[in-house]
């Protein structure tokens, strides 16, 4: 299972993945662990990343950047309609109001939403992951909109405003509009960016220098630290508004924090340091990699959720970042009711269970309750139709249970809802259903029941009572029809008092309860619908096939390709002996052709043409190579298999003079090993003496891979006999008696009593103790 974080940046992405006892940040196919947020839609293909962002200026009008803000808004949004003016690429409405992108992709004019585009980057980032940890990524943690924040104050709004400062600059110097011209814009905003880094850690003047900006112009300015300080003072103003917002939040003074890390690669410009320390009165820490420690963090986030890591015991608890709200229609009224069932950093997931008194069908509207804090214009979430619900067959209102959910993502949804229906059983069911009975029609003790889920009731004319923590706090008094439907508690007293001369009262019918299921229509305002998703992955992944095609397509042509160049160079240098003159001439005429082709006609074929032409080339060009190899690799082989059979031979001859270390070698055997290293020696004189016939730029009479088949052969032959063990000789073993040892007495140990103390015979090569009256024995 893998564990993946992504930090995904209006400009920039980084990934993150938790292995071999550690986070650490990986990096892709360019050896950059920094990927831009950038998509190149082209004639074949998307290029995504790095490769997207080379070609920004050449292919402006279909590379797409800082398209991450767009999220959540509407094409009119004032904000779209600024941002629209400084883009290379066109914006255009959708369907649904939403932001839409329109490029030319294979030849083609397509619009794609910023959820497509989004999702384009993401597959990159996928992918360089799979690449990275060598197994599918189906879970990851990705960064998303923070506790205190303001989304227009970060490392692009600082570009900004060296843009428009060199904008006015050159305008009033040499007379150029750059906004003008996209690609002398997009040049502008690259250098600005490079400047910026650089006044971070100097403070000397520093030159802005374009070559043919404009008009074939080239131009220049510079800046140093202060001015630009001066020039972002508004935007250096703004830092402290999150940082007051976040203390307000957590409850906390300046003197409660006892320490500040930084991250963010805005945090490196001097002056937002300063603000930042001088806000909480102390020196600020820079101890992680600014750029990479959200990732990181990410990572470790889905470390902890995920259950095939072992995390270290700490918690890290999701927070619902805007305060969420339901608001409906009174049945039969027409005042509407409201209650907050999420506040500002409400921890999640988290579920809660609201109960309303209804006859039939009704709509609930969820909304953000603090429209000014959410970033965004639009403050729905969407509204949800509870259908099929009707009334008791006793006319009463009807209770329908409502369960509200912000899921593990942060989504908030109406998950399920429910009908309490009281159904009459016959006398002879089971008592089970009488004390359901009860527990229903009481109201429980400790609804809590589960740390995630709370119990909330609602009903037609009151604001909801809200039960927290097994503690009920009411924000309005509780009305009549829910005191009479839940609070009704039987009084004992009154129960018991009966009079005599009354006649008993009649038995009532057991009422069963039955949770009925209701469905759910939703119409959400931004999130996509099911027929939509299903159409973008559709798309998406018929565009994910498309690049694997096309990157399969530009292999095959890089392969022929690098074959020409490298053949070319070859045939001037070490292939030149192994190919006649003739043929040598042939094969550089064909390179030149097929290299003018590849340029000309054969710059946008198919992979087939690119595989069929490589294959021509390797008909000349793999014999001339097979040559080359097998003159290096084949007088090695010679050499190893001689060295083999002059250790054979040796042995052979040491067997027939006698030699006590092969006096064990069944002599039949051994001439197998003679047989066979004559056989080979033959064999390799032979192969030698016709090789050294052949020509270099001849095929070889015998390969590299046949003398290394016989070395193998003559190995197996030879090897088992004169590797042969030496047969062990046992000495005598002795038996204890009561009276001391006995040597254990076989015929062929004993020796002549006369013979007795004399030095024993040599065998084997083994020589005995030479030694008057000793025995060798084994003694238990």
């Amino acid at each position: 299972m893998s564990v993946v974080g992504l930090d995904v940046g209006s400009q920039s992405c980084y990934i993150a993945v938790a292995r071999a006892g550690g986070i650490e940040t990986i990096a892709n196919e360019f050896s950059d662990r920094c990927t831009p947020s950038v998509i190149s839609f082209g004639s074949k293909n998307r290029t995504i990343g790095v490769a997207a962002k080379n070609q920004q200026i050449t292919h402006a009008n279909n590379t797409v950047s800082n398209f991450k803000r767009f999220h959540g808004r509407a094409f009119n949004d004032p904000f779209i309609q600024k941002e629209k003016e400084n883009l290379s690429y066109d914006l255009v409405p959708l369907k649904n109001g939403g932001v839409g992108i329109k490029v030319m992709y294979m030849g083609e004019e397509h619009l794609f939403s910023v959820e497509q585009i989004t999702a384009m980057l993401l597959t990159k980032l996928k992918e360089t992951a799979e690449n990275s940890l060598k197994k599918p990524v189906t879970d990851c943690v990705i960064s998303v909109l923070g506790t205190a924040f303001d989304p227009f104050l970060g490392g692009k709004n600082f570009d900004e405003k060296l843009v428009e400062h060199f904008c006015a600059e050159f305008k009033t110097k040499y007379k150029l509009d750059a906004k003008s011209k996209i690609r002398a814009l997009l040049r502008l905003y690259q250098e600005c960016e490079k400047l910026k880094k650089l006044m971070s850690s100097n403070s000397t003047d520093l030159p802005l220098n374009i070559e043919c900006f404009m008009n074939d112009k080239d131009v220049s300015g510079k800046m140093n630290r202060s001015q630009f300080e001066e020039l972002c003072a508004e935007l250096l103003q703004k830092i402290e508004v999150p940082l007051y917002s976040l203390l307000e939040q957590t409850h906390l003074k300046v003197e409660d924090v006892s320490a500040v890390e930084i991250v963010g690669g805005a945090t490196r410009i001097p002056a937002v340091k300063e603000r930042i320390a001088k806000f909480f009165g102390k020196d600020i820490s820079t101890t992680l990699n600014a750029d990479e420690a959200v990732a990181r963090g990410c990572a470790l986030q889905c470390a902890i959720l995920s259950p095939a890591f072992k995390v270290r015991e700490f918690s890290v608890t999701d927070a619902v970042p805007f305060p969420i709200s339901l608001i409906w229609n009174h049945d039969s009224e027409d005042t509407e009711g409201v209650h907050e069932v999420f506040s500002r950093n409400h921890a999640a997931p988290f579920s809660k269970v609201l109960t309303f008194l209804r006859r039939g069908p009704f709509e609930l509207e969820a909304f953000y309750s603090d429209p000014q804090g959410v970033p965004y214009p639009e403050a729905k979430i969407g509204r949800f139709v509870v259908q099929n619900v009707s009334a008791q067959k006793d006319g009463e209102k009807s209770r329908v249970k409502v369960k509200v959910r912000v899921n593990t993502h942060g989504i908030f949804t109406i998950s399920t809802a429910s009908m309490v229906e009281k159904v009459p059983t016959e006398e002879n069911e089971m008592s089970s259903e009488a004390d359901m009975e009860c527990l229903n029609q009481r109201p429980p003790e400790n609804p809590d029941t589960d740390k995630n889920v709370q119990q909330d009731n609602s009903e037609a004319g009151t604001q909801p009572q809200v039960q927290t923590d097994a503690q009920q706090t009411s924000q309005s008094p509780p009305s009549p029809e829910l005191t009479s439907e839940e609070n009704k508690i039987p009084d004992a007293d009154k129960a018991n008092e009966k009079k005599v001369d009354q006649p008993p009262e009649a038995k009532k019918p057991k009422i069963k309860v039955v949770n009925v299921e209701l469905p759910i229509e939703a119409n959400l305002v931004w999130q996509l619908g099911k027929d939509l998703l299903n159409m973008y992955i559709e798309t998406e992944g018929k565009m994910i096939m498309q690049d694997k095609l096309e990157k399969e397509r530009n292999d095959a042509k890089n392969a022929v390709e690098e074959y020409v160049y490298e053949f070319r160079d070859k045939l001037c240098g070490p292939y030149e002996k192994f190919i006649c003159e003739q043929d040598h001439q042939n094969f550089l005429r064909l390179l030149t052709e097929t290299e003018d082709w590849l340029y000309e006609e054969g710059e946008d074929q198919a992979k087939q043409a690119y595989v069929d032409k490589l294959e021509e080339l390797m008909k000349i060009g793999t014999p001339v190579k097979v040559r080359f190899q097998e003159a290096e690799e084949r007088p090695k082989m010679f050499e190893e298999l001689g060295q083999r059979l002059q250790h054979y031979a040796k042995i052979a001859a040491d067997f027939r003079n006698k030699d006590e270390k092969y006096n064990h070698i069944d002599e039949s055997e051994m001439k197998k090993v003679e047989k066979s290293v004559n056989e080979v020696m033959e064999w390799m004189n032979n192969v030698m003496n016709a090789q050294a016939k052949k020509s270099l730029d001849q095929d070889p009479v015998v390969r590299a891979q046949e003398i290394k088949t016989k070395i193998k052969e003559l190995n197996n032959t030879c090897e088992p006999v004169v590797t042969q063990p030496k047969p062990k000789i046992e000495s005598p073993k002795l038996e204890r008696t009561p009276n001391g040892p006995n040597i254990d007495k076989k015929e062929e140990d004993l020796e002549d009593k006369n013979n007795f103390g004399a030095e024993p015979p040599h065998q084997n090569g083994e020589c005995y103790p030479n030694e008057k009256n000793s025995v060798n024995m084994d003694l238990d």
